[in-house]
């Protein structure tokens, strides 16, 4: 099986008028078929599909698509997407709710935000080629969106393996995998800036695997952070930004990316695969002639990690290979 992971997804502003004289297919540009041929693909949704809304004060950025926008989700094949993070609440509950149920009414499943506090805890799951695949979904952005009892909102998890929150979630990791054959936690954690991985996340990024996570997909910084392997598992701390409108940072370069296809071998991950990507003109495009800098760079930032990334020129991708935990 291949699970393919995309980072931040945001279809709002620019590329929402783009949408409304484009066919769905728009976003994904020449990446579209990398997309469709995955058996699972996950990504992390930086907006609201609604049509109404207040924007949340004191934001400065707020992102919003139009409901009809679920086409292109549809359209890339999207099965599991990460609603915990900053923009969920970006025009307030009621189009966070109108979004949620336009993502159920398609099929979409999503983990990390809902209308109570059990809602956003409860594991995203789909049933494939007779293994069951959960994701889990957290953010440590915007505490005053944590969700209630009977209030909507995200998981909200302090990066901290002390607070209860951190305590309860491993807890959650363990009892939900036994129940699937691969667990996925999705984290939108830390701050837009920086590739260095901080410390706390190196720490928590490992207690999730030691709690039962498969894969941690990690977002939240514009920009690509290494990938560790760590007892068979991978760990991606930043996914980066897939497809968007922001101005591009000349030195981070948050419109390079990369999708991240994962082969499985029953419920175990066996390699990562790594195909550069770069936004252009409001479209994620394979990377073309900037593959070999946006590789280069990766597999040093892979390296100061301990991890082993190599070019496979034929297949235009990084690889990476996962040792089983027991090798």
């Amino acid at each position: 099986m291949e699970i393919a992971f995309v980072g931040d997804v945001m279809l709002g502003r620019l590329v929402a008028e783009e949408l409304r004289r484009r066919p769905p297919e728009f976003p994904w540009g020449d990446t579209l078929p990398l997309l469709r041929r995955a058996d699972v693909l996950v990504g992390n949704l930086e907006f609201v599909l609604a049509d109404d809304g207040r924007p949340w004060p004191g934001k400065t950025f707020h992102f919003r698509a139009d409901p009809e926008a679920v086409a292109s989700l549809e359209v890339a094949g999207f099965a599991l997407v990460s609603v915990a993070n900053n923009h969920v609440l970006d025009f307030g509950t009621d189009a966070a709710l109108e979004s949620l149920e336009t993502l159920a009414r398609r099929g979409i499943r999503f983990a990390g935000a809902g209308p109570d506090a059990d809602a956003a805890r409860r594991p995203a799951v789909i049933h494939l080629d007779g293994l069951t695949i959960g994701m889990l979904a957290f953010t440590d952005n915007e505490p005053d969106w944590e969700a209630g009892p009977a209030s909507p909102g995200v998981r909200h998890v302090p990066v901290d393996l002390g607070d209860p929150r951190a305590v309860d979630l491993l807890a959650t990791v363990a009892r939900e995998r036994r129940l699937v054959d691969l667990l996925i936690v999705s984290a939108h954690w830390g701050g837009n800036w920086g590739v260095d991985v901080p410390r706390s996340h190196r720490r928590f990024g490992r207690a999730l695997v030691d709690a039962g996570a498969d894969v941690v997909f990690g977002h939240s910084p514009h920009i690509v952070r290494g990938v560790e392997v760590y007892r068979g598992r991978p760990i991606l701390y930043g996914a980066g930004d897939f497809v968007d409108d922001y101005a591009v940072d000349p030195v981070e370069r948050n419109d390079h990316s990369f999708v991240f296809v994962l082969r499985t071998e029953g419920g175990a991950p066996a390699e990562l695969r790594l195909h550069p990507t770069e936004i252009v003109d409001f479209q994620a495009r394979r990377a073309g002639r900037h593959a070999a800098e946006i590789a280069r760079e990766m597999t040093r930032r892979c390296a100061a990690l301990g991890t082993r990334a190599e070019w496979d020129d034929d297949a235009g991708c990084l690889v990476i290979p996962i040792p089983s935990a027991s090798a």
